[in-house]
């Protein structure tokens, strides 16, 4: 075909702007590649957005909101972030849990500070935090890095065993696969601590009787504990706003409203991107797809052009729940049964690990939960930019099953998550807040409810309300994501990389999936041009339009 049919020309195109997308698009035009993002949505930033559309003056995380993994991720942190106007800011403390008593379970960022408030509580757990504490000091660096880059990890992984060795062996690797409910029950005498580690194990959709749990919330506290759960100032959106701006900045573009349909390949190798309104983009170099693995290979792509192994495998691809999400603007803080030491911006919802444990168990079933789990966050609590003196801005989610069978509370919820039935559910949840905090009902000015179908129409990645792009269960992880055999951001189609959540290592905002992605393609493009190509990169950044085709080749630039 040629070069005059097509409305540019581009070395790479970006299929989606969350941070996986951004992250991948940022490594690339580093290496002088030019780069075009292509996103559906009017703005940038996937999942990692806010706005001021829950009430006046009160800015609300559209959908993710603390950032743990970000802080942790090298990739982020590399990208120099600061310079392009994000702002990392923190709650006094990292995470609390209400119990019914007016108790509190708190995680502070200084580890001693959690230790004497759970020694309080039941004394012994405070050293037995500490204990976890030190283990963690031992294994969570090439734990973490382990985790978030490319499958197999081979340097992160032959740290991670040294570590494993001198922390214990055996003894540490067996931790590290207890399943959550169980690690806090041989670990502590006190439900405060056993809910820490439940509650953040809760964050996935891992049952906490199931391994893997207990690796996730340990995970999850220790970030607490090391670098804590951050949010950006002045909204998660200027965490998309950096990435973006750090990205225009060296060149790359930005196409907003632009709605990939098609993903051309000839000859197995990937040619051309075309979009909704007939454009047609030739690829040079490579496509990151920062979108659902459903998405990808059972609407991007032509049935013929994916691989036979690939399509066998998403035969049996899993989604991870649903999502409801409830967003409140409260003209007071929220009214507490009792204040806590240290204001938690994170808080979680249950009455005990056990139905914790439960209300997962249900999901998985395809119940509704009567009394659901709740991962929630008091926003100017971390960041007082969020709302005017003296009030809150305030958010709880929670996990429903992508398909019901029936529901376990009193309203005969069916599953259709239309207006009515994601009202009368947002009700239960804020009676589960209400119970902890009398009065808080009667406290809020406005309240917005994000059913799964909500999600979906605001990020075509988060189907039917799942925010993790698939289970995060050990059958879908690791060399199983998205499909067996793969785990790595190859797609088994020439010059197409998987740069979203559905590949390893999955959810959570840490950039990894669109980074090893990124690197991925840099390698192979490399390997294709051979060793000529080797330590350079392209300098000369080309769009081509049928208006300028006459001045250029077409070719990849060198």
């Amino acid at each position: 075909m040629s070069d005059a049919s097509y409305d540019a020309f581009y070395d790479a195109v970006v299929v989606g702007s969350g941070p996986n997308g951004l992250v991948a698009a940022n490594l690339l035009v580093d290496k002088g590649w030019s780069v075009l993002v292509l996103e559906t949505q009017p703005t940038t930033g996937g999942a990692v957005r806010s706005s001021e559309d829950v009430h006046p003056g009160f800015i609300h995380d559209t959908f993710s909101a603390f950032y743990p993994l970000a802080a942790a991720s090298a990739t982020i942190r590399g990208l120099g972030l600061d310079e392009y106007g994000l702002r990392w800011t923190h709650a006094p403390a990292v995470l609390g849990h209400p119990m019914q008593d007016g108790s509190w379970a708190l995680l502070h960022r200084d580890r001693h500070v959690t230790a004497e408030l759970l020694d309080a509580q039941h004394a012994g757990d405070g050293q037995a935090w500490l204990e976890l504490c030190g283990l963690w000091d031992q294994i969570g660096d090439p734990l973490v890095q382990a985790l978030l880059t490319p499958f197999p990890p081979l340097r992160p992984g032959a740290r991670l065993l040294n570590a494993l060795r001198r922390a214990g062996g055996l003894a540490a690797v067996r931790t590290l696969l207890t399943p959550a409910g169980d690690l806090g029950r041989n670990r502590f005498r006190g439900e405060a601590a056993r809910l820490l580690l439940a509650g953040n194990a809760g964050h996935a959709d891992i049952p906490l009787d199931a391994p893997g749990s207990g690796t996730m919330g340990l995970l999850l506290a220790m970030l607490g504990q090391t670098v804590g759960f951050p949010v950006p100032a002045g909204g998660a959106g200027m965490l998309a706003a950096a990435l973006e701006r750090r990205f225009r900045e060296r060149g790359g573009d930005v196409r907003c409203g632009a709605e990939v349909t098609r993903l051309g390949v000839e000859d197995g190798r990937i040619t051309e991107v075309r979009t909704r309104g007939g454009h047609r983009i030739k690829v040079g170099r490579a496509v990151i797809a920062a979108v659902a693995a459903p998405h990808l290979y059972g609407r991007l792509l032509d049935p013929a052009d994916v691989p036979r192994r690939v399509a066998a495998g998403m035969a049996n691809f899993q989604l991870d729940p649903g999502t409801v999400k409830v967003d409140w603007a409260l003209h007071k803080p929220i009214p507490w049964l009792t204040e806590p030491a240290y204001a938690p911006g994170t808080f979680h919802v249950a009455d005990s690990v056990e139905q914790m444990t439960q209300s997962m168990s249900q999901v998985s079933a395809g119940v509704i939960p009567d009394a659901p789990f709740l991962l929630a966050g008091q926003m100017t609590t971390t960041d007082p930019t969020r709302s005017p003196p003296g009030t809150e801005s305030v958010w709880a989610y929670t996990h429903v099953p992508q398909t019901v069978l029936r529901d376990a509370g009193p309203d005969g919820l069916r599953g259709r998550w239309d207006k009515e039935e994601c009202e009368r559910f947002a009700d239960r949840m804020q009676a589960r807040i209400e119970r902890l905090a009398p009065g808080f009902g009667s406290a809020v000015a406005s309240r917005r409810v994000l059913g799964p179908r909500e999600f979906e129409a605001l990020d075509a990645n988060l189907i039917g309300g799942a925010i993790g792009g698939g289970t995060s269960q050990l059958h879908q992880e690791l060399v199983f994501r998205p499909v067996p055999g793969m785990g790595r951001a190859e797609t088994g189609i020439t010059g197409l990389f998987l740069g979203s959540a559905s590949a390893h290592p999955g959810g959570g905002v840490h950039g990894a999936a669109g980074s090893n992605a990124a690197r991925a393609a840099i390698l192979h493009d490399r390997l294709r041009w051979g060793d000529r190509r080797l330590g350079r990169s392209t300098t000369t950044r080309r769009r081509v339009t049928k208006a300028q085709h006459g001045a250029s080749s077409g070719r990849p630039t060198e």
